[in-house]
């Protein structure tokens, strides 16, 4: 947060009120913060015409205030000078809003156009008065909500903004839009996410929400899986779905070791030295890269694991001619030699039709070792095959593929068992 900070500290107060500002028109615009009538104002101008026929009406001077200082902080944000045109016109918004509030106190508007304009003059105490002001009359203004979070970063108090950052998500509908991608961000720092931790630990409507942003748009997948480890140890659930978009989210990014520490966390009993889920018995709702995943090419190819019970297995199809992946695997085996074993049912297929399974080093597809599947009826559909991996060759794919059956029915079949384990196994 420190470098935020101080990158705020070098705003001129312009830029300051004019940031500010211009977050609270992608509220007003993006969730409807404040009502029909302002939207006109920020496109044509309406309400002032609505001004004339209702100068009376508390809410319209109120908004008319508003949409006078948006207009005037958009010109500075774009470079325009704070002259003495600027300031008149925007002391005539300033009094627009003081009749507002004689006339309304709770024209929340008007009272947030105060708080901005007095920041903007440099007094901030009198500005969080205004705001904090606004907050009493509704914790529902976006606005209101955004500059209260910017303004406890610039105190540099993360537990406030963060109370702010709740606030917002719980009352307002689709804040998530704007407020996820920030804090995703924010939460890499290592402070931040502390303070974070404590807040989704008190189960927030959006935390679940917000977990699963993090797990598939993190900017930083190393500092989330840290983040989600500590979730875990204060008891918030992270879901399969979560952790698997993040353990693809490291790989993807080439943090292979990082993507297999955490896997190794959540899965206690994972082993680096063989493949999991033998029997395809795990009940997984999105499978990461070190899970079974069943894939296919658009052209007919169909892998689906089926549990019943306490058992499992591996059902396949493809249609004649049709070839390609049916079901693969992401490995960390160290150097040396294993055994790929297993067993099917339903393959009756020639030679050259037979569907195989083959190893390669995923750095640069080095095939390590191929072992082709017998039909069923042979030694009642068991198989066994050699692979050697060989060193700096830290990552590999197990990879199931269906050549091409000419066979008219094409290729179907079913997989009992399969895994690939060291050659010398203490287990067995």
């Amino acid at each position: 947060m420190r470098p935020l900070v101080a990158q705020l500290r070098r705003r001129s107060l312009a830029e300051w009120g004019a940031r500010i500002l211009l977050t609270a028109i992608v509220g007003v615009i993006g969730y409807g913060a404040v009502t029909q009538s302002l939207a006109n104002s920020l496109s044509d101008r309406k309400s002032h015409l609505a001004l004339r026929l209702a100068p009376y009406d508390a809410r319209l001077l109120a908004e008319e205030a508003r949409a006078r200082t948006l207009d005037e902080l958009a010109k500075i944000s774009a470079g325009a000078k704070l002259n003495g045109e600027a300031q008149a016109r925007l002391n005539e918004a300033e009094a627009l809003a003081h009749q507002a509030l004689k006339r309304d106190s709770m024209a929340i508007p008007a009272v947030t156009t105060l708080g901005t304009l007095a920041q903007l003059r440099g007094d901030l105490p009198k500005a969080r008065r205004w705001m904090k002001y606004s907050e009493q009359l509704s914790r529902r203004d976006l606005a209101t909500q955004l500059w209260l979070i910017e303004d406890a970063v610039g105190r540099e108090d993360v537990a406030d903004a963060l109370h702010h950052y709740d606030i917002a998500l719980r009352v307002k509908r689709g804040a998530s839009d704007l407020l996820f991608p920030v804090l995703a961000q924010a939460s890499t720092d290592p402070e931040i996410a502390s303070e974070l931790v404590r807040t989704l630990s008190a189960k927030p409507l959006w935390g679940e929400q917000f977990i699963a942003f993090a797990a598939s748009k993190t900017p930083a997948p190393n500092a989330t899986a840290r983040l989600f480890l500590a979730l875990r140890r204060a008891g918030v659930p992270i879901s399969d779905a979560a952790s698997g978009a993040l353990i693809d989210a490291l790989i993807t990014k080439g943090q292979v070791e990082e993507a297999w520490a955490y896997f190794s966390r959540i899965r206690p009993r994972a082993d680096r030295t063989r493949s999991r889920d033998p029997n395809f018995t795990a009940s997984i709702a999105r499978a990461s890269h070190f899970d079974w995943v069943t894939a296919g090419d658009g052209a007919g190819l169909f892998a689906s694991i089926q549990r019943s019970g306490d058992g499992g297995l591996l059902d396949f199809s493809a249609p004649a001619g049709a070839g390609g992946t049916l079901v693969w695997q992401l490995q960390m085996l160290p150097a040396g030699r294993y055994v790929l074993e297993g067993q099917s049912v339903g393959i009756d297929q020639p030679e050259r039709s037979r569907p195989y399974w083959v190893v390669t080093c995923r750095a640069d597809g080095r095939e390590l070792g191929r072992v082709v599947m017998p039909n069923s009826a042979e030694n009642a559909g068991r198989f066994v095959g050699h692979v050697t991996v060989p060193p700096g060759c830290t990552a590999q794919m197990l990879v199931f593929i269906a050549p091409g059956s000419d066979a008219v029915g094409g290729l179907t079949g079913q997989l009992e068992y399969v895994q690939l384990r060291p050659a010398i196994d203490a287990t067995q």
